[in-house]
């Protein structure tokens, strides 16, 4: 085995050193033996002294590949000294018998696997992949003799280790040269290093030299801004009290209603104010221009206290149109705001004399206007007598005043209803001269809304003009405005107050009342509040009289005794026709903005009305005639609602169903003396199939045949004479035709149920059964009798 390691070894190392290679010492490359220490004995130490004289060339060597090939060289021929020397003993030893001559025998020097010195773990490791390199597994197939082969790689390690000393030799000048040449660089690396410390050193110094520049510039752009400020200051101190000599002329000089004055003036204000702000903070110099300031601003509030009275007292002369010089007043403005700042005591002075002048204009201009405005009304207006259920023929006392001539007039809108249209809702106001002039006359509503037109113009106009002249706003700008117009207010509510008292006209009072919601929606555009408080008061006066009056109509239509009525017809009844045209008046203008009590007090006069139309209708002796009337009168109040409310109005949907009830029945009773018998034996026979008990028909046969040849006989005379009874029954002729038409209709209804009966198996060989008159042919003679209008 040793043998076999031996030549293993050689020939690895053999094949590194042909190939150029330059492997380490073959003990640590290929045993992984770690020595510890120096070699111990004889070639050991001629090994150490190669591995010095190496590492000397080494270090002189430029070449760093020199020094390794070397070193490696050296090492080898060591160790391969001593493992050849170790392993010729083991051979030339015999081993001897017991343990004690082996164990003497074999001294392996370094290469003694059981000493302390060697780590064997990856011995293993590197003997299995050096038997796996091809050149060993070779060696081995071939049976090379290593010793030889190992003489011959000792040999050429010889040549190489000789030709490697040559270069070193031949290469020695350079290496000579080289180290000079550090020398010299490391000289100048010296004075680089000096020169750059010094560079560090002035750095140091101008750094600190910035630091202290940047410190000064710092102080130095704080105490420009000082000054700037201060400047700034000084500067808006002196401008705020320097009296330039413009101003002086422009106060003391112009007259007020040139704009310099305005301009000038404007400035005199912002400089009181300026010299007022800086006396109180205790500024010294205001002194110097206070007493300037002072002449100057008696002098400017006596020109505007003289100015603005003139336009007042202008208010006071007769047919002024006070608008133009108030108008005028707005574009000075200031003047009052000057006052209000430098002298309140002539502010207040002016302000009153402006609330006492206008409190006076507007209360004689209103109440002429009114007292023009009354003279120009209807003469002929409604009384307490004039209600829905008085009748017509009522006398009166001898010294009582003629009633209208046509008391269908107050219960009828009529164009009335144009009085709250936007149109004339905003029209011009009425000129109470102009129309006596021409002999025109207006109901109340539409002398109600010119003089409230008027009020609600004029009133904005007021409101406005306080709130931007005399500079308030909100309650104090509401006392204002009711300090200058209160009077006229008054005067107004009473006068409403003292008309509502003996006005019985009910469609007036509710179309004042929807006057006065629209005129509340036009103040809230225009941003009017000061007339709230007005409307709330006009509505408290209309609402309850308008109740009133339409409760009384109430209780004159349940009072109403038909006996008293006189003479009877079956035609529409008078009162009815006044609720119609009343109740469609309230109806279409509620429709606008709808009020829940107003369509309550219409529910009970419609109640009323429903049950008065009852109470005459059980005069008459026959149903028939009740029929009658009672359709005359619902169809004239369904069509009297329809022109003015809307379809699905209680109203429209009540009476339409009364009038469908009432029609229904006055067709049966129409129908019930021609065919009355016809009638009754289909709903028996009907009546019979459906229990079933058909048979009972068979009995049934003689009446049969007398019902089919009466009809055949007698029906085209019979509804000529039904045709003509519906014609002067109804005044209305289009209810008439649709009467008939409901009539004929229900006619050939029963006749084709006639003719069901008549299929059954008990009638169906009955021999009249071919006297039966063809439906078809009933249909088409029955369109002949239908009227065209």
């Amino acid at each position: 085995m040793a043998f076999l390691w031996f030549r293993f070894s050689g020939a690895v190392h053999t094949r590194m050193s042909r190939k150029g290679g330059a492997p380490g010492p073959p003990q640590a490359s290929w045993l992984g033996i770690k020595r510890r220490g120096r070699a111990r004995g004889g070639p050991g130490e001629a090994g150490a002294g190669s591995r010095e004289a190496s590492e000397r060339l080494s270090s002189s060597s430029p070449n760093p590949e020199g020094p390794k090939r070397v070193q490696t060289i050296t090492s080898s021929k060591a160790v391969r000294s001593r493992r050849r020397k170790s392993l010729s003993g083991m051979v030339r030893r015999t081993p001897r018998a017991g343990g004690a001559g082996l164990q003497e025998s074999l001294q392996l020097g370094e290469l003694d696997i059981t000493s302390d010195e060697f780590i064997l773990d990856e011995v293993d490791v590197h003997i299995q992949a050096n038997l796996e390199d091809e050149l060993v597994k070779e060696a081995l197939k071939t049976g090379v003799d290593l010793r030889h082969y190992s003489k011959q790689v000792e040999l050429e390690l010889q040549q190489i280790e000789q030709k490697s000393i040559r270069d070193y030799i031949q290469e020695s000048e350079n290496i000579a040269s080289l180290h000079n040449q550090i020398t010299a660089c490391d000289a100048v690396l010296e004075r680089m290093e000096q020169m750059l410390g010094a560079f560090q050193s002035d750095l140091s110094s101008i750094s600190s030299e910035i630091r202290t520049l940047q410190e000064q510039s710092g102080a130095m752009n704080i105490r420009l801004r000082n000054r700037q400020a201060v400047r700034g200051k000084l500067g808006e101190l002196v401008d705020g009290l320097v009296v330039p000599s413009a101003l002086v002329t422009a106060i003391l000089e112009a007259p007020v209603t040139e704009p310099r004055f305005l301009e000038q003036l404007q400035e005199l204000d912002a400089k009181a104010a300026a010299v007022r702000e800086q006396e109180a903070r205790g500024t010294a110099a205001c002194a110097d221009v206070r007493g300037v300031l002072d002449r100057l601003r008696v002098k400017a509030v006596m020109k505007i206290r003289e100015f603005i009275l003139q336009k007042i007292y202008s208010f006071r002369k007769p047919m002024t149109n006070y608008q133009i010089p108030q108008t005028a007043l707005l574009k000075y403005r200031f003047f009052y705001q000057f006052l209000l700042g430098n002298e309140r005591a002539t502010a207040k002075e002016i302000r009153d004399e402006y609330v006492e002048t206008l409190s006076k204009i507007y209360l004689s201009y209103y109440r002429s206007y009114l007292g023009r405005l009354m003279k120009v009304q209807y003469e002929e207006v409604a009384e307490k007598d004039d209600l829905m259920g008085v009748e017509d023929t009522a006398k009166k006392g001898f010294f009582s005043k003629p009633s209208l001539r046509s008391r269908n007039t107050i219960f009828t809108l009529g164009t009335r209803g144009s009085v709250i249209s936007p149109t004339e809702l905003e029209a011009p106001i009425l000129v109470p001269h102009t129309a006596q002039r021409g002999e025109q006359r207006y109901p109340f509503e539409a002398l109600f809304r010119s003089q409230h037109y008027a009020l609600l113009d004029n009133s904005c106009r007021e409101y406005l003009f306080i709130c931007e002249f005399f500079v308030v706003s909100g309650p104090a700008a509401h006392d204002l405005f009711h300090a200058v117009m209160g009077r006229t207010l008054s005067m107004t509510l009473k006068h409403l107050e003292s008309y509502l008292a003996d006005c019985y006209d009910a469609i007036a009072v509710f179309l004042c009342i929807h006057i006065v919601l629209r005129f509340r929606n036009i103040a809230a555009k225009r941003d009017v509040p000061a007339l709230d408080r007005y409307w709330e008061q006009v509505l408290a006066l209309l609402w309850p009289r308008f109740e009133l009056i339409l409760e009384m109509n109430v209780q004159s239509v349940r009072s109403t005794d038909p006996q008293r009525l006189g003479g009877l017809d079956t035609r529409p009844h008078y009162i009815t026709r006044r609720y119609a045209e009343f109740s469609s008046a309230l109806v279409s203008i509620n429709q606008t903005i709808p009020n829940e009590r107003t369509m309550q007090l219409l529910g009970q006069l419609q109640v009323e009305v429903e049950n008065f139309v009852l109470r005459v209708a059980a005069e008459f002796s026959s149903r028939k005639e009740q029929l009658v009337f009672l359709i005359n009168n619902y169809d004239m109040m369904l069509g009297v609602l329809m022109e003015r409310a809307a379809d699905d109005s209680k109203e429209v949907e009540s009476f339409q169903q009364l009038l469908n009830a009432r029609t229904q029945e006055f067709i049966e009773e129409l129908l019930s003396p021609p065919f009355g018998g016809l009638v009754a034996f289909v709903k028996e026979a009907e009546a019979l199939i459906e229990r079933g008990q058909a048979e009972r028909l068979r009995g049934e046969e003689a009446r049969v045949t007398q019902l089919i040849r009466g009809f055949g006989s007698s029906w085209k005379s019979s509804v000529e004479s039904l045709s003509q009874d519906v014609m002067r029954s109804f005044t209305n002729f289009r209810n008439g035709t649709s009467i008939i038409q409901g009539a004929l209709t229900q006619l050939i209804q029963v006749y084709h149920r006639f003719h069901r009966v008549l299929s059954q198996p008990q009638l169906r060989a009955l021999p009249a059964r071919a006297e039966l008159i063809n439906i078809h042919h009933l249909m088409v003679e029955l369109k002949k009798h239908k009227p065209n209008f």
